[in-house]
């Protein structure tokens, strides 16, 4: 059933388009041309944010964080091992997904840690990103607000994952 859906909104959209008259390829292109000058625009953003994420995990600087804040994350009760996720996240869907692969390849989906991982991966955002792409199409450039408030609920959601899991689940 679940196959079907998707083609079936697709169909019952076109199909009440052109019940009310609309143009259906015309328009479905001339979103097609709003899509990529919407790329244009935010391309730059997000070459410079992955160029500074390239340029993080080389460093080594990634490491060196991960290592400060081990015992900080004992202290919060959140498992050490996912602290590269809780770093990477906020920057990079595509570092933490691989982060987050890694951590379960290692310890297991069913482990604390790998549970730990899986909520932490779905309850946070990939915050850097959110705002260079959305801000970069609207074209804020004042991000000091949203980026510190972002970044608490990304501490909140991190947080929250390891005690939700340690108590409903361990």
């Amino acid at each position: 059933m679940s196959d079907y859906i998707i083609p079936a909104v697709i169909v019952i959209i076109i199909v009440y388009a052109l019940i009310r008259g609309v143009k259906v390829f015309d328009v479905f292109i001339e979103g097609a041309k709003e899509g990529f000058g919407t790329a244009a625009t935010v391309l730059p953003a997000l070459i410079g944010l992955m160029t500074a994420i390239g340029m993080f995990k080389a460093s080594g600087a990634l490491d060196m964080l991960t290592a400060a804040l081990r015992p900080v994350a004992s202290l919060a009760q959140v498992p050490p091992e996912v602290v590269p996720l809780a770093i990477v996240r906020p920057i990079s869907g595509s570092g933490a997904l691989a982060v987050f692969q890694d951590i379960l390849k290692t310890y297991g989906p069913d482990s604390l840690i790998g549970q730990v991982a899986s909520v932490m991966q779905g309850s946070t955002e990939t915050t850097f990103y959110t705002i260079a792409v959305y801000y970069g199409v609207t074209k804020v450039s004042r991000t000091r607000h949203t980026l510190v408030s972002s970044l608490t609920g990304d501490l909140t959601g991190f947080l929250m994952s390891a005690l939700t899991v340690q108590l409903m689940l361990h």
